[in-house]
Order: structure tokens, then C-alpha cells, then sequence
């Protein structure tokens, strides 16, 4: 979200007095509102357009290859069911399939409900990995187990034990990456929302990352960088053992991107798809996980500590303007300042259409309306956890699930 310098400085200053300019300011500070909003909400929709669609394939191809699905599971035993159900009922050929969950150490009931499924299903394969090597996070490391268990596939599927997916999920995939001659096929899931805080928190989060990123560019094979997600991520095998695998990423704490960099690099065939029809996910349930989960990576997934800063800044001036540009509008109107209500005309009809986006967002997430009403509190409360990725990175310590990585 580029602002012109000392935007956000200015709308902040001049909210806080409306009376500044007896109403010249007000209807200066209207139209750039305005003009911010026009441009947001197009650059949002632009971004939707830009991202391919997960199309479901009825049958699979005849000549389908061999493909692993491979679950990396901490403390997952409220997911890891679900997950582990809807792979078995996978339409892809059952002699082409294999599954294989690593259990990372967990504390709870994961690896028991993980291997009494084994027991009834032979594609199944249930590992428990040992003591975390130094230099290592978990997950990339029960990921990098995982592949090395199935070294015949030629297609790897990284899923996270928070996600379930439809039936036609591995045919499709498969398909699409064949047909896009793609070497990594990143898909979006679909957000189940249930608790306050994710309702609250989590469309603003996916709402800020459609303003900041430019899609066509990242999307693009020639790009230095990339957008990725490692909910659910199929790979080619031969571009996963030419960059070394998760051994390559072992330390990083957002080690999808790091992959998908590594092969973008490589072959330049990487691509973020919408598998909303075939993809599901509850990533966290509560504040503290919630809290906890996106502090952990946010700073790289806003690409570094001043510029996640500076969005925090922007993104809680702009949600809150879209409330009070309108109430100081009607202030100087009720004053009958010069330009007082000429500026509620396009002040208002920018936040109106502020409010509106997050209402029709609340709306595509399956949740009550109101939710978008609430979003200047959704922000408020991700420029807080901001505050405290960054916080931590400055500190040299990222905590999750128990451990603490340098």
C-alpha cells in the first residue's frame, strides 16, 4: 500500500482538526480520501483477476504419475482427521497415490489418531520424526523426512494438517501444473471463519495483502520475487531435488516462500492459484494461536520490519478515516464552513464505499455482515500483532508450538 509521502500524516493531522481552513482542508482532504479509496478498491479487484482459478476435473488423467501428499502435524489432533479422511478419498488413482504424515514430535492424541487410520488404509503411512536437528524448524524438517519417504513420486504435495480438501483436489492440481507446464502450483484455500478473532482479524489480513502485492508482477515468470502459500503446494520432484529441498530452507521461518523463490529461480515456473473449490482450512481458533501464528511470519510476508511498520501505520489512518473523514465533514457542514458540505459529498461517498468493500468481503467469507462493519477495529488489532513480529524479530526469537527458533 504505497501512499504518497505524508499522506497518512496529513489525513491523521487534519481528523484530529476539523476546524483547520474553515473548511478548505476538509474538502482537500475529501477528494484525496477519496481518490485513495477509488484506487484501493480497484487495485483489490484487480488482484481477484489476477489469480487463476483451481477448476475441478471430473476424471482424472489415464497416465496420472505417481504423487505423495505429505502432512507435517504438531499438536494437530483437532485437524489431523479430517485432513487425513479427505486424502483417502482422493479420485486419483489409489495405485498412484501414497500419504505420508510426519508427526513432529507432538504432545497430544496426533500420531494415535494419525496411525489408527494407518491401520485401515494402506496408502497410508504414518512416521514419527526424532529429535529436531540443530539449525532446523519443525515443519521444514518433517516435510524434508516426508519427501525422502516416497523418493518414486513424481509430484509432491505439502499440505498443512489444518486443511481438508474435496475429493477431485490431487486430480486437479495435477492436471492444471501439466497444463501450465508448472514446476510449483501454490493454492489458496478456502478461510473457514468461526471465532471472533479470526472473523475480525483475518479479512483484514487478506484484504491488506491484495492492496500491497501486485500480482501481475509477482506472477509473472520473469520476476525476481514471488507469492506463495504452503497450505497447500504441489511440486514437481525433480525442481524440489534440483534446489535441495526443505534441507535448502531449513531455517527459515517462512519456508514456503523460500522454496518457491528457490525454484522460481531455477525453471521460473511458479504460480498461485484460487482453490477455494477445492481447498479448505481453519488456521487458527482463538487469540492467542491467532496472535501467535501471524506475528510468527508477518515481517517477511510484508517484506521486512520498516515496511510492515509503515503499513501497519497506513492501513489504521485509512481504516479509521473511513469513519471520521465523514463525521468531520458533517461538522463543518453543521457549521456552514466554506467547502464543509461540498467535501461530505465525496467523503462520504468514498467511505460508504470503504464500508460497503468490507460488508461484501464479510459476505464472501461466510460470515455475519456486521463483521465488515467492525473493520477499523480488524486493523487496529493486525497493526498491534504487527508491532509485535516485529518486536520479536528484533529480539532474534520466533515462537511456535512450543519452540523458539533464532
Amino acid at each position: 500500500m504505497e501512499l504518497p509521502f505524508g499522506t497518512a500524516d496529513l489525513m491523521g493531522w487534519a481528523i484530529l482538526r476539523p476546524d483547520a481552513g474553515g473548511g478548505l482542508v476538509e474538502l482537500a482532504l475529501s477528494i484525496v480520501w477519496f481518490g485513495i479509496v477509488a484506487w484501493l478498491i480497484g487495485r483489490a479487484l484487480n488482484q481477484r483477476g489476477l489469480l487463476p482459478c483451481l477448476e475441478p476435473v471430473i476424471a482424472p488423467a489415464p497416465d496420472g504419475a505417481d504423487v505423495a501428499v505429505i502432512i507435517p502435524a504438531r499438536d494437530e489432533e483437532a485437524n489431523i482427521g479430517r485432513c487425513l479422511q479427505s486424502l483417502i478419498q482422493q479420485t486419483y488413482p489409489t495405485a498412484q497415490t501414497r500419504i505420508v504424515m510426519i508427526d513432529d514430535q507432538s504432545r497430544d492424541r496426533t500420531f494415535a489418531i494419525a496411525a489408527a487410520l494407518a491401520q485401515r488404509c494402506k496408502r497410508l503411512t504414518v512416521l514419527r520424526s526424532q529429535r529436531l536437528p540443530p539449525h532446523w524448524t519443525g515443519k521444514s524438517h518433517a516435510c524434508w523426512l516426508g519427501a525422502q519417504a516416497a523418493p518414486a513420486s513424481e509430484w509432491l504435495c505439502f499440505l498443512d494438517a489444518d486443511v481438508w480438501a474435496e475429493p477431485a483436489l490431487l486430480a486437479s492440481a495435477i492436471a492444471h501444473a501439466r497444463s501450465a507446464d508448472l514446476d510449483l502450483v501454490s493454492i489458496v484455500p478456502r478461510q473457514e471463519l468461526k471465532s471472533f478473532a479470526e472473523r475480525l482479524i483475518m479479512p483484514c489480513g487478506f484484504y491488506l495483502l491484495a492492496f500491497c502485492q501486485d500480482l501481475r508482477r509477482v506472477q509473472s515468470r520473469d520476476a525476481a520475487d514471488v507469492t506463495a502459500t504452503g497450505q497447500c503446494m504441489l511440486v514437481r520432484r525433480v525442481a524440489y531435488d534440483a534446489i535441495g529441498g526443505h534441507a535448502a530452507v531449513r531455517a527459515a521461518i517462512c519456508e514456503d516462500l523460500e522454496l518457491a523463490l528457490r525454484i522460481k529461480r531455477w525453471r521460473k515456473r511458479v504460480q498461485l492459484v484460487d482453490g477455494s473449490r477445492l481447498v479448505s482450512t481453519r488456521m487458527y481458533r482463538d487469540w492467542p494461536e491467532l496472535w501467535i501464528g501471524l506475528s510468527k511470519n508477518l515481517v517477511d510476508m510484508l517484506h521486512g520490519p520498516q515496511r510492515t511498520l509503515l503499513i501497519a501505520m497506513a492501513a489504521v489512518v485509512l481504516a479509521w478515516a473511513a469513519y471520521l473523514i465523514p463525521l468531520a465533514d458533517a461538522a463543518g457542514c453543521a457549521a456552514a464552513t466554506p467547502g464543509g458540505c461540498l467535501a461530505l459529498w465525496p467523503g462520504a461517498l468514498a467511505s460508504a464505499a470503504a464500508v460497503g468493500l468490507h460488508v461484501a468481503g464479510a459476505g464472501y467469507f461466510g460470515i455475519p455482515l456486521w463483521y465488515g462493519l467492525l473493520f477499523p477495529l480488524g486493523y487496529t488489532g493486525g497493526a498491534l500483532i504487527a508491532l509485535d513480529s516485529v518486536r520479536r524479530r528484533r529480539l532474534g526469537r520466533v515462537r511456535w508450538k512450543g519452540r523458539t527458533y533464532p
